[in-house]
């Protein structure tokens, strides 16, 4: 009798139930397997799970700015300064006295502003902004004392009233003011000013403003003229024209 009990009071086996609800849950796990395999996965949903799921176990590392690494970064970049304009009337009345070209140009004042006026007949073929070789070179002394300053320049082109006579390359006396203003500008740039140049053209716009009491011919050729403006601020220190 008491052999019996001790072999009733041993180790025993799982319940019989446990057996078939394992066969069970392998049977429908493989089933699920099947249907996954079977269907179509759509990439870009399965795509934005697994980056929600990455961001969500490890966000990802802010990013570091990196400092800039360029030798002439903006705050870094040398602007001549505006040099003052009576002093600068001094040394370009100097330089340009004893030049035949730019012996006849005229210096004023206009409100804030320092306007060297070169008369256009000396500087250019009548009717074209075909320079001379002797203007050329007389803009080029002239740009060598400007490039060493910083202040901003403008130059403009003016014509006296009368049309063209429509023979020429310009249809109207703007296209040819402008076409002068450029030609000055460029000369400049070769010279060695490296600031951005504003070009204007203004025909016979101005032609009003010039003094009454010359003669008719005299004021014509006053009016042909292209003004470099200087101004009393520094350029842009922008390459250009």
């Amino acid at each position: 009798m008491s052999d019996e009990v001790k072999r009733d009071e041993g180790p025993k086996g799982p319940p019989p139930w446990m057996l078939s609800l394992a066969d069970l849950i392998s049977l429908l796990l493989t089933f699920f397997v099947m249907l996954f395999a079977m269907s179509k996965v759509k990439i870009d949903r399965w795509d934005e799970v697994v980056d929600s799921l990455s961001q969500s176990i490890k966000p990802s590392p802010e990013e570091e700015n990196d400092e800039p690494m360029a030798s002439l970064n903006i705050p870094r970049v040398y602007r001549k300064p505006a040099m003052n304009l009576d002093y600068l009337s001094a040394v370009i009345d100097d330089a340009i006295d004893d030049n035949p070209v730019l012996g006849d140009a005229s210096m004023s004042r206009d409100a804030d502003k320092l306007v060297i006026s070169l008369p256009g007949d000396i500087l250019f073929v009548a009717g074209s902004s075909d320079m001379t070789p002797q203007a050329r070179q007389a803009l080029f002394v002239l740009g060598g004392v400007l490039r060493n300053i910083g202040n901003r320049i403008g130059v403009q082109g003016h014509t006296d009233p009368r049309p063209l006579s429509g023979r020429g390359q310009y249809a109207s006396n703007w296209e040819l003011s402008l076409a002068r203003a450029g030609a000055v500008a460029n000369e400049l740039k070769r010279s060695g000013y490296t600031d951005y140049i504003n070009i204007y053209g203004f025909a016979a716009s101005r032609y009003d403003q010039l003094p009454e009491l010359l003669s008719e011919e005299a004021r014509f050729a006053m009016a042909r003229r292209v003004d470099i403006v200087i101004e009393p601020h520094a350029g842009s220190g922008i390459g250009g024209t």
